[in-house]
């Protein structure tokens, strides 16, 4: 049997693309000797362990901003999904955090608490156990995490403040829309700035439906800058001006209340 079959028995949730990358690191040994070439051939005597050498660095992709022994938190792109789609499997927030913790020691793997949209940038949670997971959901559940949101939004804002208040409905085509019958929406707003055509938001979560925000300040008739979807006419950089600048819970081990935050793009502030 050569080495890289031996490293998939071994640790049969890890990727084959994971399992070389932990080769090319040198974090694998055989008697503890490390190797690196994925065709060595091994016998059944011989030990395999994943050890501390070249520890995988973090996806440079995503930004790291806090890691404990209970959870991960991230600042994510725009144009990143959280979770695979039926179209894209590979290039995910979850599939690169999966790599990262699956190369650690011992290995570990994400567990999914919460979503961004892909196009939305900013803070994430992801649990490193299911006990965490759950302590966490719930708190999204019971509407107890706070989720701060900057956003730049096309025309004047009149009001300084407000409360958006809707029934969101997808239809077969995953578009989100407002609608009678669908789950109730709730997002609280204030002005940070009006410029000549646009307006800087800050918005606080009640509720976290898919789009919600897009699709409220839409009907508001102040669609988000580059969201297309919605009705924006304006897409200056080529992305969604959206991003989660705040995120704040309760841990789920020690009980104490943390918060995190993420700075809006420069260009937008």
């Amino acid at each position: 049997m050569i080495l890289l079959e031996r490293l998939g028995e071994l640790f049969p949730q890890a990727s084959r693309r994971s399992l070389k990358q932990w080769l090319e690191r040198g974090r694998v040994e055989v008697n503890g000797h490390v190797v690196r070439e994925g065709r060595a051939n091994v016998g059944a005597a011989d030990r395999v362990t994943l050890g501390r050498h070249g520890a995988a660095p973090f996806p440079p992709a995503l930004g790291l901003v806090f890691e404990d022994e209970d959870l991960l938190v991230i600042d994510k792109p725009p144009g990143l999904l959280t979770i695979a789609t039926e179209r894209e499997r590979e290039r995910t927030a979850y599939r690169l955090l999966r790599d990262y913790l699956l190369a650690g020691q011992p290995p570990r793997r994400p567990f999914i608490v919460h979503r961004l949209d892909r196009e939305t940038s900013g803070l994430l949670v992801f649990a490193k156990s299911i006990r965490a997971k759950r302590r966490l959901q719930a708190q999204f559940e019971a509407r107890e995490v706070e989720r701060i949101y900057v956003a730049v939004v096309e025309g004047r804002v009149g009001d300084d403040q407000g409360v958006l208040a809707s029934r969101l409905v997808q239809d077969r085509g995953l578009r989100v829309r407002a609608g009678a019958g669908g789950r109730d929406a709730i997002t609280h707003y204030r002005v940070r700035e009006r410029r000549r055509d646009t307006t800087v938001l800050e918005l606080s979560l009640g509720t976290g439906r898919r789009h919600q925000i897009r699709v409220q300040l839409a009907d508001l008739g102040h669609p988000i800058v580059g969201d297309r979807t919605h009705g924006s006419r304006s897409d200056p950089r080529g992305r969604l001006w959206l991003h989660a600048s705040r995120l704040g819970f309760v841990h789920p081990e020690s009980g104490k209340r943390v918060r995190f935050e993420s700075a809006a793009p420069a260009a937008w502030v």
